[in-house]
């Protein structure tokens, strides 16, 4: 099973009306039609078998096509902008009584696939950026930002190893240099079904997010099935723990050799290590860190993936 590389649609920092989002959506998943298209029959689908320029062609066509229909906005860099509101969902499914265990009252729930919830400088996002050629069910449930779930519903029947979702929790950054920070760490714990195809993990973009000359840095901590794109071109080692790192392109990943529920990882090593091996340029600029799972399948059945204690810090 191959994993499919950085094809994933980052929610926009700046605020659209509910239409403009439609639209955007629209235009990506058409953009991400073609690419398929192009890739021929023998082709592997979604993340794995998509060139870098091309993933990031299709996310520019989409925020094109929103920045031309929508009301002036801030720029993408101004300082943490309050997403505009997601239509609260029609009647979303009740969740296993076992995720009770953590989020028991939740302030927000959204089965839609861009729905999200902005508390403090975090945005909790339900990310269904795959989900329209499958058959996929997802609702998001959230006591706030450090203890929310998703319960999703997928298969793998068509055998393309595609990534459907990213639910996630993420912080968003004004582009300040990578070099400007003293620390940059994030703090989590997670709980997943250990079923289907999966992996929790950090998505990370620089110098820019889902923009030409991005790169997306990711932190697999909990894999379940899944293979990155890309070679295996190193192994290093970050606070104790260490991590195969894979590349293809403007994607990287660290994977973890040991898989782990919690901790805290030093994002910023990660950083300078990317730095010194002339990866990303020493200028390079953090624009979001985002922590959840990437989700293939759950074997047909409702599955309950769970994240508490999530923070990044930074001085």
């Amino acid at each position: 099973m191959h994993r499919l590389t950085g094809s994933r649609r980052p929610r926009a920092r700046t605020p659209v009306l509910a239409a403009v989002i439609v639209a955007a959506i629209l235009v990506a998943a058409t953009a991400v039609g073609l690419i398929h298209a192009l890739a021929g029959p023998g082709a592997s689908h979604g993340r794995a078998g998509l060139d870098a320029a091309a993933r990031a062609a299709a996310r520019r066509s989409a925020a094109a096509d929103a920045s031309s229909t929508s009301s002036p906005t801030p720029a993408a860099t101004s300082p943490r902008p309050s997403p505009a509101a997601s239509p609260a969902p029609a009647s979303p499914a009740a969740a296993p009584a076992s995720a009770s265990q953590q989020c028991r009252n939740p302030q927000f729930v959204t089965s839609s696939p861009t729905g999200g919830w902005a508390d403090g400088s975090y945005y909790v996002y339900n990310d269904m950026w795959n989900a329209a050629r499958y058959s996929v069910q997802q609702t998001l449930y959230a006591c706030s930002p450090s203890n929310w779930y998703a319960v999703a519903t997928m298969n793998n029947n068509s055998g393309d190893g595609a990534v459907k979702t990213y639910p996630n929790v993420h912080e968003d950054f004004s582009e300040p240099a990578i070099a400007s920070f003293r620390s940059v760490s994030s703090t989590f714990a997670e709980a997943s079904p250990h079923v289907g195809i999966y992996e929790d993990a950090y998505d990370i973009w620089l110098n820019g997010v889902a923009s030409s000359g991005s790169t997306e840095v990711m932190v697999w901590t909990d894999n379940h099935g899944q293979v990155p794109s890309g070679s295996d071109l190193a192994t290093v080692s970050f606070s104790g723990r260490s991590y195969h790192v894979w590349r293809s392109g403007s994607y990287v990943a660290f994977v973890a050799d040991a898989n782990f529920t919690a901790g805290t990882v030093d994002l910023l090593a990660i950083f300078r290590w990317l730095i010194t091996a002339g990866w990303i340029p020493a200028s390079s600029t953090l624009g979001q860190i985002d922590y959840g799972a990437e989700l293939v399948s759950t074997n047909g059945a409702p599955a309950i993936f769970s994240f508490t204690n999530f923070s990044v810090t930074t001085s």
